[in-house]
């Protein structure tokens, strides 16, 4: 019956919310025992479990990691032991990565099966000049031409002649691939780091690494490889020793693709939803699983909103329920580019719930100190945040000691001496003196231009197991150590970030 009602949505709908309406009307509703969960989301895991794909995993084979320096040694670890497939998405590969191409480079030397898989931004993997991120790649290619595979995503929002006009840099602002998957064979990583020196050293992000997990592994896998089907394939012509951008659809041009990006996304989450339900566990593995992982697609250009829904879904189920007066519930969240969507606004000013925000200082921002226009992108945020505050005013939700307590909304910014924050996500606890039981991974930044410009893979994760929670606990408090209390309301914002931020404030 499952497989049957898969042909049909694929036959008969073109929209994702449509796939989601004939999943539910086919009568595949789905089961699953959300009873090992805290009550306070128990409600919203079943629900959940109904419209998004998930995957269970044990607690012992979930590893949060806290620094840079982790990270990359994690990364080159799971390189060096790959045997069959080494896939990563990133926006791009740094060009000075010797080190990292030199490991994939060595591990395809040593093993004659292995393949490698990179999936990659088209405009900022290929920033014109001798420092070109593409032109670092060049030697994996011409090593191992065959089992080498570079697919660049290009947004199709930027067509036409605006396109030619845009300089290169500046024709990010239309939309990228941000997703940031990092695994081989069965294990994976999932962050919001780049590959790119900063993000091995002293810019701060988030970082799980999920262990034997073959599932989640193939997930993440087969989701970088639908999205090649409509990305550019990278070739090297060895005459010139130059990079060839290959567009293989013929029946599809490249800034054409919103329907067949949408169908082919929508198609893969409703595969994927049926199997979930359709796998078969023991009562062994139900509890031994006290973690389960839900994967949310967010690519507003194909209008495929995963994480909007989820997160609309999860602030109504709180909203429905009566909290005591001694255990109010708190949200933390973070974004490195805080500037939230009109709809995450709404939801966390009408929502009953306590909510910790920590956001980049200026000085811990990506662009501060660039030159030209973008060394005006700090300031812009700070008009955000200014803006966001006086919402959060006018809502009667602002806390006087800028803490989050009772229904409070609190606003702290990072600043770390020599370094910048590109963390991002949201932890929930059932109350401010528990740690998390929910938690919101990945590459969006919450913010306008994830919603509606990038193409974004995220992950929702709860859990019962005490250790992971406190785990995540530890990754807040961590977090927290070096946030102080938000000075934007003293800053100033000149004229001319104002107008700037007037005219392309949603691509921040």
């Amino acid at each position: 019956m499952l497989a049957a009602a898969y042909r049909h949505v694929c036959r008969h709908s073109n929209t994702h919310r449509a796939l989601l309406k004939c999943f539910t009307v086919s009568g595949c509703a789905r089961s699953l025992s959300s009873t090992r969960f805290d009550p306070t989301i128990r409600e919203f895991v079943s629900r959940l479990a109904q419209k998004q794909p998930s995957f269970p995993v044990a607690s012992k084979d979930v590893h949060v990691l806290s620094q840079p320096s982790e990270f990359y040694q994690n990364l080159l670890n799971i390189i060096r032991r790959a045997r069959r497939r080494i896939f990563l998405s990133s926006l791009y590969i740094g060009f000075s990565e010797t080190e990292l191409v030199d490991a994939l480079d060595d591990a395809l030397r040593r093993n004659p099966d292995l393949h490698l898989y990179l999936n990659l931004d088209y405009n900022r993997s290929t920033r014109p000049g001798p420092t070109s991120p593409i032109l670092a790649l060049l030697p994996l290619l011409r090593n191992h031409e065959h089992r080498v595979h570079i697919s660049l995503f290009r947004s199709p929002r930027l067509n036409g002649m605006t396109a030619k006009i845009i300089p290169p840099r500046f024709n990010e602002g239309w939309g990228t691939w941000h997703a940031k998957i990092y695994g081989s064979d069965d294990d994976v990583m999932i962050s919001g780091a780049n590959l790119n020196k900063a993000y091995f050293s002293n810019r701060q992000d988030r970082y799980l690494h999920f262990s034997a997990q073959p599932a989640l592994a193939d997930y993440c896998f087969s989701f970088l490889q639908t999205v090649s089907g409509f990305s550019y394939r990278v070739l090297a012509n060895f005459a010139t020793d130059e990079p060839v951008l290959h567009w293989e659809d013929t029946t599809t041009l490249p800034w054409q693709i919103q329907s067949k990006a949408e169908r082919a996304l929508s198609q893969f989450q409703m595969k994927h939803l049926l199997s979930s339900v359709s796998q078969p566990s023991s009562e062994e593995q139900a509890n031994a699983s006290d973690v389960l992982i839900f994967p949310v697609i967010q690519a507003g250009q194909f209008d495929v909103r995963e994480e909007e829904h989820t997160l609309t879904m999860l602030f109504d189920h709180l909203a429905s329920r009566e909290h005591r007066i001694d255990q109010q519930p708190v949200m933390n969240l973070t974004s490195g580019y805080f500037g939230l969507s009109k709809q995450y606004q709404d939801l966390i000013l009408k929502s009953n719930v306590a909510c910790s925000i920590t956001a980049a200082s200026p000085k811990a921002n990506g662009f501060y100190g660039s030159g030209g226009l973008s060394g005006l992108i700090p300031e812009g945020y700070t008009l955000l945040e200014q803006r966001f505050m006086r919402a959060v005013k006018a809502a009667s939700r602002s806390s006087p000691s800028n803490v989050a307590g009772g229904h409070s909304v609190s606003l702290r910014e990072w600043e770390r001496d020599g370094w910048t924050y590109h963390a991002k996500g949201i932890w929930f606890s059932p109350s401010v003196d528990t740690p998390p039981v929910l938690t919101l991974f990945g590459s969006t930044n919450l913010n306008s231009r994830s919603a509606n410009l990038d193409t974004e893979l995220s992950f929702v994760m709860v859990t019962s197991s005490d250790s992971l929670r406190q785990k995540l606990q530890e990754e807040i408090q961590a977090l927290h150590r070096w946030a102080v209390p938000w000075r934007g309301g003293e800053r100033k914002v000149r004229c001319r970030t104002k107008a700037i931020v007037g005219l392309v404030g949603g691509m921040l």
